[in-house]
């Protein structure tokens, strides 16, 4: 976000196969509640493993079951958290299974199991031989949660939209309560109830179902469009919001409230939750955070391992020098550019000198090794669950040394001069954010911005977190506070005759 802005300032699986799916991982944390407040220990990836790892639920108090990708299918994992291990229960040929769930007061389990050939149904598993039979015919069961043995509250498939349906297995009939729900399915603590996700007119709410009497209730509405929820044993409900997770008092009413933040970095968008039937221990899903996938990337390419490096790529990857002239797009035409790329066959190695990452940005300041030579460039990635743009920047051999004025600008940024600020800059200096959109043209625009800025800001501070310098661009790092507020940001600034040319902003 440009500085002088900062005051102004349904993923359904069933349609997806699991190799198209976006990597996440499982991780426990230690749950602790002292007077209403929520104290979360470090969290642990259980899960580490390449690919979908999702749906979490406890089996008891030490064992979890999750949906884990293995030999290019989902199948069922159970991790033990004691011994720190996972063990399989099932390997079903030519499909995968997602949402296990343990059969109330039962061993064995239950879960969808969604077919190559497209079927989709409910399977029991028995806990101990992984043999399976199916639980209803003829529904395409998204989700589903156990009311007592023998009735099931699903979310059913059904055109372009999911149904709540009751099903009673052991006579065999069903009845649809509502249209249009979401897929988070809960027996709420201490009640006869079950807790649904329900989206009537655009508007994501928690609700209650009475599966006897079919009666329902408004509990709260979701924040945003997030729609995973889970419940404590005392009857708070949890959700989140990006990496925060939020509680709300089913008992006391109220509002939501922010319980705790996960570092963004290592945790940057929670989905999935699940409580130990003790109440002590949290499970939950996240992306893998974006520096990993980069980091994979880099690893596949010196290890000379061509389909892992392009698979940490999206199909249609744009590749380009800074700031946007394009070079390739696509996986065809990046596997003719590093065609030659085996572990016999490689000639470069890439070492990372510097990394900064904020938002969906990492970018990679990195030394490149071989064929005789050592040369430095720098790499910007940008991420979504893989790359989806790459654009590099090269050292121009410029001799000029550009931190010196970068820096000077900076502290007359800190220091609210308008007139020492601006003469860091040329006559025809232009601001854009990335990858080239123009936002401000000339010093005159610029001078009148940042003049208004400056007087509205008295406790304005730019503080810069790293640097990475390449030729003559400088890439900062800042975090900027600004009437209270800290904002972050990246900036390259371009040098030219000892003058900032252009600065392009990542947001």
């Amino acid at each position: 976000m440009n500085r002088l802005l900062f005051l102004s300032v349904l993923f359904l699986f069933f349609s997806l196969k699991s190799y198209s799916q976006p990597s996440t991982e499982v991780f426990l944390a230690d749950l602790e509640w002292n007077e209403g407040t929520l104290k979360i220990g470090n969290p642990k990836n259980i899960s580490n493993n390449e690919g979908y790892d999702n749906q979490p639920s406890f089996y008891d108090d030490d064992r979890i079951l999750l949906a884990s990708t293995r030999n290019g299918q989902t199948d069922i994992a159970l991790y033990n958290i004691n011994s720190e291990s996972k063990s399989w229960i099932n390997s079903t040929p030519k499909g995968g299974e997602y949402s296990p769930l343990r059969i109330l007061d039962q061993e064995d389990i239950s879960a969808i199991r969604l077919d190559d050939d497209g079927l989709q149904r409910l399977y029991r598993y028995d806990f101990k031989t992984g043999k399976y039979k199916e639980l209803i015919a003829n529904l395409k069961v998204g989700y589903h949660v156990w009311y007592n043995d023998h009735v099931i509250v699903c979310t059913v498939l059904v055109e372009n939209r999911m149904d709540l349906v009751i099903v009673n297995i052991k006579d065999n009939t069903l009845y649809t309560i509502q249209k249009s729900v979401g897929r988070s399915l809960h027996k709420i603590p201490q009640t006869e109830l079950i807790s649904y996700i329900s989206k009537e007119n655009d508007t994501t709410l928690v609700k209650s179902l009475n599966p006897i009497s079919g009666a329902t209730e408004y509990i709260v509405t979701l924040p945003g469009s997030f729609e995973d929820v889970s419940w404590t044993k005392e009857g708070t409900l949890l959700t989140a919001y990006e990496n925060n997770l939020l509680g709300y008092d089913y008992k006391k009413k109220g509002s939501w409230k922010l319980l705790h933040t996960f570092d963004k970095l290592e945790i940057p968008k929670i989905s999935r939750l699940a409580i130990s039937p003790d109440g002590q221990i949290l499970a939950f899903v996240s992306e893998d955070p974006k520096y990993k996938i980069v980091q994979k990337q880099v690893e596949s390419y010196n290890s000379g391992d061509l389909d892992a490096f392009v698979n940490c790529y999206s199909e249609n990857v744009v590749v380009q020098n800074f700031p946007a002239d394009t070079l390739y797009i696509g996986h065809q035409k990046m596997r003719e550019n590093y065609g030659s790329l085996s572990p016999d066959n490689k000639k470069y190695d890439v070492e990372v000198a510097n990394r900064i990452t904020m938002g969906n940005f990492v970018i990679d300041h990195e030394i490149v090794t071989g064929d005789g030579s050592i040369s430095k460039q720098v790499a910007i990635y940008e991420v979504a669950d893989r790359i989806s743009s790459m654009t590099f920047i090269f050292d121009n051999g410029s001799e000029s040394i550009p931190e010196s004025v970068v820096q000077e600008q900076v502290d007359a940024y800190n220091k609210r001069d308008i007139d020492a600020f601006m003469a860091t800059y040329t006559d025809d200096v232009k601001l854009y954010n990335f990858p080239k959109n123009l936002t401000t043209d000339g010093p005159e625009e610029m001078r009148k911005g940042y003049t208004e800025f400056f007087t509205s800001t008295p406790d304005l501070h730019c503080e810069i977190k790293n640097r990475i310098v390449i030729g003559n661009k400088v890439i900062d790092e800042e975090e900027v506070t600004a009437n209270g507020n800290t904002f972050s940001a990246v900036a390259i600034y371009e040098v030219e005759n000892e003058k900032i040319s252009k600065v392009t902003f990542l947001k």
